[in-house]
């Protein structure tokens, strides 16, 4: 069965993530914490995701163990401060993929309003739900675009031609991320996602017993890690 979780909960997954990063808890607390929140993307359906993040964190943990501890050196020590800065930035990039491709627009908004959120914070929040999926696709557009034409074709392309890329994919991609953010935000003040008063919502959505257990579970790496179990 798929695993649904609550607009909230998510919230709450964001927030200890973040906090791995703001506290500096242990590698171990936060190797537990990456692990429950991986678990998430094989329990949604998600498999691909996952595998695509485990493998990406377990690439910057082994630098952990088998490269900073033997690095010498100007340009080891250079790659070892910058994978582990990485890693340390991966709990958040990770429970925020996971909250972003599950979560609709409109739970997320019905979420934050339970949590008696401003609109106008909402508003900005539902234009970066729908920010990254439209920026997405203008990206897979511009190299079916580059393919068709012969220009950078292949999946390795742009690392060997880091010139073409910054000329052809970045800049065009820069240019269209201001217009599509203001389309967006227009999007959702024509719905009257601003107005006063009080709002309904088709979505209903409710924190269940799933819910409390995934962020007690969440949580208990940052209770071991104070209590000097996990260091």
């Amino acid at each position: 069965m798929k695993l649904y979780l609550d607009p909230r909960t998510k919230l709450y997954l964001l927030l200890l993530s973040n906090l791995t990063l703001f506290l500096h808890v242990s590698l171990s607390a936060e190797i537990s914490l990456v692990g429950v929140l991986l678990a998430l993307f094989f329990l949604s359906d998600k498999k691909q995701s996952g595998i695509r993040l485990l493998l990406i964190y377990v690439v910057m943990v082994s630098f952990d163990f088998f490269v900073i501890p033997y690095a010498s050196g100007a340009l080891l020590n250079f790659i070892a401060m910058f994978t582990v800065g990485i890693r340390m930035m991966l709990p958040c990039v990770i429970s925020g993929t996971y909250a972003f491709s599950t979560t609709t627009a409109g739970e997320m908004v019905c979420g934050l309003r339970k949590l008696k959120i401003p609109e106008t914070v909402i508003v900005p929040c539902v234009t970066v739900i729908r920010f990254f999926p439209t920026v997405a696709e203008d990206y897979r557009q511009i190299r079916n675009a580059m393919a068709f034409r012969g220009i950078a074709a292949g999946k390795f392309s742009l690392l060997r031609h880091p010139g073409q890329s910054l000329e052809y994919i970045l800049i065009p991609l820069l240019m269209n991320s201001n217009n599509v953010a203001q389309d967006l935000s227009v999007a959702a003040m024509t719905k009257g996602i601003s107005l006063p008063g009080l709002h309904t919502s088709m979505i209903e959505i409710q924190m269940k017993k799933t819910d409390w257990c995934c962020m007690a579970v969440a949580t208990l790496p940052f209770l071991l890690f104070w209590g000097g179990i996990l260091r």
